[in-house]
């Protein structure tokens, strides 16, 4: 009998061991849960959705009560956009469209309500992959979170002349002055095919961004952000989501096609997250995967066969493997940010939030929240509490 016993008891347990490995990579509050008025709920990037959600699983592991949560972009069983979704359990205040991107994110914190129980928030925080813009009010503070940069992504195969990338030939490809290959400078025995220039959809952080690199504030008439299709005018419009490189858009005419991609976040899915299937299983379901027990809990590898380009003739990431980080080398324009943004004075950290997000608080004080950066592609700053700082807010 005991040793039965042994044997149901290790059969159970090998069991939960293999339904715990075999979790697809979902994400947003557990299902059932709603998070409480005085909990902390956060919604917005996508670049920075899965760090969030590790953040939310390791904080909420030892605190019963002032839970972190976080919404992802779209969402994460059906890959719906703009669905419905409830904050927090206190009123219907809270019942909100889901926002896409940075930029949606950091309009529903200004716009979000009480929860009409606690006086807090519907939103705590946006997470967002850009930093404050030219008509962004003082009313909002950007609190410094980690490190990342953007550059450009292609398909093995690619026209694009490799240590010809700079940042005036991008400007001109984005702006449409240049359109085929060989009017890149320096590359005139280059491919004569056109262009396929495509940028994330309007509300990604990673694209203006990107834009703001290049000195332009809109792309020209030549570039796409259909998910699948390409041209400028096809149908799918404004639905290519940052750093999905298994969109069908981007796997046409691959030859060609030219894409911003978050550093951080292909290091992250290329060398540490677990694979969806094939391009259009993964597109279909970018979810439907299964990490092992060294593999980050969430997300999983939507980059594809997409690689990254040098810029300016310096190399985006350094490191093999599993080692693979952002090179802080990389061309200071292309490197960037990323942060958590909250509903008060630029500058500020409102008191209930600073064990979260301030200096001493969780996301730049905690050993599990470094490690969790570094797992997710992203560089963690120092910490000090000055300009460059995490927890600096401005």
């Amino acid at each position: 009998m005991r040793i039965v016993s042994k044997l149901l008891v290790a059969a159970t347990a090998a069991a939960a061991i293999t339904a715990l490995v075999a979790t697809p990579a979902l994400a947003d509050p557990p299902t059932g849960v709603t998070p409480k008025p005085r909990d902390v709920v956060g919604v917005g990037s996508d670049t920075i959705q899965n760090v969030f959600d590790q953040f939310s699983v390791d904080y909420n592991a030892t605190h019963t009560s002032g839970k972190l949560y976080s919404f992802d972009a779209l969402n994460p069983k059906t890959g719906a956009m703009g669905d419905p979704i409830k904050t927090k359990s206190g009123s219907a205040n809270c019942n909100i469209p889901r926002p896409d991107g940075s930029s949606a994110g950091i309009t529903a914190l200004e716009n979000t309500k009480p929860d009409g129980t606690s006086g807090r928030p519907c939103i705590d925080f946006a997470r967002s992959s850009r930093a404050r813009g030219s008509t962004d009010p003082n009313t909002i503070s950007f609190i410094n979170l980690a490190e990342d940069g953007v550059t450009v992504a292609t398909q093995p195969g690619s026209h694009a002349p490799a240590n010809l990338l700079t940042t005036a030939a991008l400007t001109g490809i984005y702006n449409c002055s240049i359109t085929h290959w060989n009017q890149i400078p320096g590359n005139t025995g280059g491919s004569t095919a056109t262009i396929a220039a495509m940028l994330p959809q309007n509300g990604s952080g990673t694209r203006s961004f990107f834009l703001g690199a290049l000195g332009l504030t809109a792309p020209g008439g030549c570039v796409s952000t259909s998910a699948t299709q390409q041209g400028a005018a096809g149908n799918g419009a404004n639905t290519l989501q940052e750093n999905q490189g298994v969109a069908p858009s981007l796997n046409t005419n691959k030859a060609n096609v030219i894409f911003p991609f978050s550093i951080g976040k292909w290091i992250a899915e290329k060398f540490h997250s677990a694979s969806c299937g094939t391009n259009a299983q993964c597109f279909a379901d970018p979810t439907n995967c299964h990490p092992t027990s060294t593999q980050n809990k969430f997300g999983c590898n939507t980059a594809g066969t997409m690689v990254l380009n040098k810029i300016n003739g310096t190399a985006p990431t350094k490191g093999t493997g599993a080692n693979t980080v952002i090179n802080g080398a990389f061309t200071a324009n292309f490197l960037r940010l990323v942060f958590e943004v909250v509903n008060s004075a630029a500058g500020t950290i409102p008191t209930y939030l600073r064990s979260y997000f301030g200096p001493t608080g969780f996301t730049c004080n905690s050993a599990k929240a470094t490690t969790d950066l570094r797992h997710y592609g992203f560089l963690p700053l120092p910490k000090g509490g000055g300009p460059g700082t995490c927890g600096f807010a401005s």
